[in-house]
């Protein structure tokens, strides 16, 4: 396995995971991985719904840390163990974000949009009413919102999250229907020294691409982007670096010859 790093994990100190920390980081031991970095979720102001009450997806950052240091030290000689969050952005977030990412030492921060315009595409309300292309162009534009309101992260976490939830998912998707927004998008990360992820999380869930998809990538890399970390964005055992073969296979072909890692935010790179 080229890519033996996974940097898109959660447990059950994320709303939506009940896996504990041990257990994650004894499978990531068992597929081989040398390095791992939790990414727990955080997302101030997600709306109330059936599947939590307010602050559900607010992460409680000291009781992280405390068993995250526990276990860095358990399994040091077996596994690198890196500290990270998975902020949910929006604009009017940018001061609560900065301060939340400023309290403690994080190893890396991937910043997602999960939120748009208040509304989760995970749910079929934000679908409703229009053709799905409208919700999925209202998404990606809300991303370059995000990114004109803040910076403190170190790459963008699925950049076509939408897609995995969309009526008809990737059916007729592909990155030239959205061209427009992904060339201001691409070229903005570029610009703030930002890196995007390769997220296998999409190939789990039957799709036909990662996310992004490989013309999303593919672009990245054309335009000069050379920072790509590789997440399974696992909230279970079995989900862990899932598909991390064919993800380096994708990498190649989109032209990169390295992936990244970071470690006290800074970047690392490693020959696929």
């Amino acid at each position: 396995m080229p890519i033996t790093a996974d940097f898109h994990l959660h447990s059950s100190f994320s709303g939506d995971s009940n896996t504990p920390m041990e257990t994650m980081v004894l499978k990531g031991i068992e597929c081989g991985l040398t390095e791992m970095c939790f990414t727990e979720h955080n997302d101030f102001d997600y709306p109330v719904t059936e599947q939590g009450p307010a602050g559900f997806f607010e992460l409680n950052p000291d009781a992280y840390l405390y068993d995250f240091l526990k276990l860095r030290e358990k399994y040091e000689d077996q596994i690198s163990l890196r500290f990270g969050v998975e902020l949910g952005l929006q604009p009017h977030l940018a001061r609560r974000n900065a301060a939340f990412a400023k309290a403690f030492d994080y190893d890396f921060i991937i910043g997602s949009s999960h939120l748009c315009h208040g509304q989760d595409p995970y749910w079929p309300a934000f679908y409703e009413g229009r053709p799905q292309e409208d919700a999925y162009r209202e998404y990606f534009e809300s991303i370059l919102e995000n990114l004109s309101a803040y910076s403190n992260f170190d790459i963008y976490g699925h950049l076509d999250y939408v897609v995995r939830y969309g009526p008809e998912k990737d059916e007729g998707y592909s990155y030239e229907m959205y061209r427009e927004v992904f060339e201001k998008i691409l070229k903005k990360l570029i610009a703030m020294e930002k890196g995007i992820e390769l997220n296998t999380a999409g190939l789990a869930k039957g799709m036909r691409n990662p996310h992004p998809c490989e013309g999303v990538l593919r672009r990245y890399r054309e335009l000069g982007g050379e920072i790509v970390t590789v997440g399974s964005d696992a909230h279970e055992p079995g989900q862990l670096a899932y598909a991390f073969d064919k993800a380096a296979e994708i990498l190649k072909d989109c032209g990169f010859d390295y992936y990244t890692t970071y470690e006290k935010r800074v970047p690392f790179f490693h020959k696929l």
